[in-house]
């Protein structure tokens, strides 16, 4: 019943966002249920019809990190742990849960670029060239992850575990960041150093509307790499 799916929903203890993905759970469960004539009635769909309690994130409320505040991740790199995780997203625009799942084959050091994505066609198995400032961060994981054995650049990573490692990073610098204002920095210091508007809807996996960009221009990793170098510490 409905009071099932709210009360296991409500009362269980983890994040906003977990919570509204098991209401996605039970919506597809359900939906796979009706179709196959193993329930009669959908009760996913009226979950929360009160009004939902769990608010998805603003997008305008995002705020970027600012420059006092990276300089201040810098220099905490070897003091706090995964403050490199932070600082690798701020300078390549990677979503929370795409870096989370980022394989070592992914990553080309030779070439300098990673290959990754979700959510979108744009977004799926887009390059996205490795910034020189975060090189030796990557090749720091990279050669971790050899050590323990994992195909992961970051060993035992889901997304939960990537927003409490977050919050426990921020809570010791004392700031006040959500995971996706990393990518939000990244974009606004992209435009803020006059990074190609394209280029960077390549890099961030946003989708081109521009039909002459989109068909005829085709950009190369070298001039992905010379737009994101424009990104300073």
């Amino acid at each position: 019943r409905v009071s099932h799916l709210e009360g296991t929903t409500l009362n269980a203890d983890i994040g906003d966002a977990t919570k509204l993905r098991t209401k996605s759970l039970f919506i597809m469960l359900y939906k796979y249920s009706l179709a196959h004539d193993i329930v009669e009635k959908d009760y996913a769909q009226v979950m929360f019809a009160n009004g939902n309690p769990v608010k998805r994130e603003n997008k305008s409320d995002k705020v970027p990190f600012t420059d006092d505040e990276i300089r201040l991740l810098w220099q905490n790199l070897d003091l706090i742990p995964f403050t490199d995780m932070i600082l690798i997203e701020i300078y390549s625009g990677w979503r929370p849960q795409e870096l989370a799942i980022l394989k070592t084959t992914d990553i080309n050091l030779e070439a300098e670029t990673m290959k990754g994505g979700l959510k979108t066609a744009a977004g799926k198995n887009r390059i996205v060239p490795i910034h020189s400032l975060i090189k030796p961060l990557i090749e720091n994981r990279v050669q971790e992850a050899a050590t323990l054995h994992s195909e992961y650049l970051f060993n035992d990573m889901t997304y939960d575990k990537y927003r409490n490692r977050f919050k426990k990073a921020m809570d010791r610098l004392k700031m006040h960041h959500s995971p996706h204002e990393t990518r939000h920095t990244f974009t606004t210091k992209a435009k803020s150093c006059h990074v190609d508007e394209y280029v960077l809807k390549l890099i961030l996996g946003h989708a081109i509307e521009d039909i002459t960009e989109k068909v005829y221009t085709h950009r190369t990793i070298e001039q992905l790499k010379a737009e994101i170098e424009k990104i300073t510490k």
